[in-house]
């Protein structure tokens, strides 16, 4: 893999999608590249660390314990973020990330991010948009999910 442009990758994720050019330049700054290889950990489930993942490139699978196993329960592609609420509230992880193959990943610290917020509180407001977006999306997928996993169960709302 090549190096990547990080305000170019800023601007290609959901994070960075109503950031303008100057916002885009002032958030990549604060912004670092972790590279992994096939299947590295970048954060385990339980873990304390409060980051925000950007997946640049490559595959995160997000994980979670089921009983005494891992099981995979999405499949990350560039672009997407990881960890909002943690990066949020501060609470545990309560999936893990692991390469599926090569991949390069952008974090964003909460330290990093708060400094910001005195100096460019417009891009911390829209940041914090994009989050609540991100999270919204999420919670609607998986409510998606739910109902399309009744119904087959059920043998309800469907051609099963």
């Amino acid at each position: 893999m090549t190096d990547i442009n990080k305000k170019e990758t800023l601007a290609q994720s959901a994070l960075g999608a109503e950031l303008d050019d100057q916002e885009l330049s002032t958030l990549a700054e604060r912004l670092n590249i972790v590279p992994l290889g096939a299947d590295e950990d970048l954060v385990r489930e339980g873990d304390d660390r409060h980051t925000l993942f950007i997946l640049a490139e490559g595959r995160l699978n997000v994980w979670k314990t089921v009983g005494a196993a891992e099981e995979v329960v999405y499949q990350m592609r560039a672009g997407e973020c990881a960890g909002t609420r943690a990066f949020v509230d501060g609470s545990p992880r309560k999936a893990g990330l692991r390469a599926e193959g090569a991949a390069k990943v952008l974090t964003l610290e909460p330290s990093d991010f708060e400094a910001l917020i005195d100096t460019h509180p417009r891009v911390v407001y829209k940041v914090m948009r994009s989050i609540f977006r991100i999270t919204h999306g999420n919670l609607m997928r998986m409510n998606l999910e739910s109902a399309e996993m009744r119904n087959y169960l059920l043998r309800t709302g469907g051609r099963y």
